[in-house]
């Protein structure tokens, strides 16, 4: 078996934003960095608040913690019994839970922008790559093109009907299947941030698979994510300050099907090929839900697509880093 199946992380926290002990007044007394560290939908995944009060601030992330399992039992496809699980089986999902609703609605109007670059029916051909190399002894030549074709076949954004007044998403075609991963994290990441705030906390970085910044840290300076060679995850290439924003990163290396990182997890779906293993995307936007999805539509979109698609889906900046460490940046 030759599958290298990691959700490997090539963004990080730079300086206070990664948790040294930064004490400040607050109140007349001193605000304190508490770290929750853990996973949501198979990525690492984290949350650090600022409270004089850490029993206070371990409450209110335990419930954040209770809204991220509320969440993974609707989009994770690891549960059986999630929603998500029981559509791809059944071809048919009723009495479909709000936020399945909210997030599926603005992942196909991602697919529409994107014209199906980035498309939520890609699981029948990631599913293909899938058992193809978790299989003895895979062809390294990768599937068969009369399998890749069939998978094609059943990648079709168009093909699902979302009846909102009902609560009922279904179809088209049998065989179907949707993975909202590459989109629901940004999701999970803002509704936790919810939460978090509804305990009283204005000033966190919340990541759910793609951190969010709210607010300014304490002392008033931005929130510092750097951006890592996907070559090189120990080397830092980028540096972004970030205040009020979400930056979601996408690239081949998330996920390899094989030890030589020729076949990945991003897929293009027109073609079936996946995406090139050390090419990464970075995306700032004002929220985990626009940030998260375009960052994988960004990456797979032609360059003469990439700005228009940025403006139209709500992004404001996309971070492109190469193998030789090169930055290149789009603007919306």
């Amino acid at each position: 078996m030759s599958t290298i199946i990691s959700r490997r992380r090539f963004i990080t926290f730079v300086a206070a934003a990664a948790g040294l002990p930064l004490l400040l007044k607050a109140g007349g007394a001193q605000a304190r960095p508490v770290r929750w560290d853990g996973t949501a939908l198979g990525a690492p995944a984290s949350i650090q608040l600022y409270h004089s009060d850490e029993a206070q601030a371990h409450a209110a992330i335990a419930a954040g913690l209770g809204e991220l399992r509320r969440l993974e039992a609707i989009f994770s496809v690891y549960r059986a019994d999630s929603a998500i699980s029981m559509l791809n089986r059944k071809g048919v999902l009723e009495n479909a839970p709000a936020d399945f609703i909210n997030m599926l609605t603005r992942a196909l109007s991602l697919a529409r922008i994107s014209d199906g670059v980035y498309d939520p029916t890609v699981q029948p051909l990631w599913q293909l790559y899938f058992s193809h190399f978790t299989a003895s002894n895979p062809d390294p030549a990768g599937p068969a093109p009369r399998d890749l074709a069939a998978a094609l076949a059943l990648v079709d954004w168009r093909a699902v009907e979302v009846d909102a007044g009902r609560n009922r998403v279904s179809f088209a075609r049998p065989g179907m299947g949707l993975t909202l991963n590459s989109g629901a994290q940004g999701y999970i990441t803002d509704r936790v941030t919810d939460v978090l705030r509804a305990h009283g906390f204005d000033r966190m970085l919340v990541d759910m698979g793609e951190p969010r910044a709210l607010s300014a840290k304490p002392d008033g300076s931005a929130w510092r994510i750097g951006i890592a060679n996907p070559a090189d995850p120990g080397s830092t290439v980028a540096t972004l300050d970030v205040v009020d924003k979400c930056v979601s990163t996408s690239g081949g290396y998330g996920t390899l099907f094989d030890t030589a990182g020729a076949f990945t997890h991003l897929m293009n779906t027109r073609t079936g090929h996946t995406a090139p293993a050390l090419l990464g995307v970075s995306v700032v936007a004002d929220t985990g839900i626009v940030a998260d999805g375009l960052s994988t539509a960004m990456l797979m979109a032609p360059v003469e697509r990439r700005q228009a698609i940025l403006k139209a889906a709500g992004g404001q900046k996309a971070i492109y880093v190469t193998p030789e460490g090169v930055v290149s940046t789009v603007e919306a």
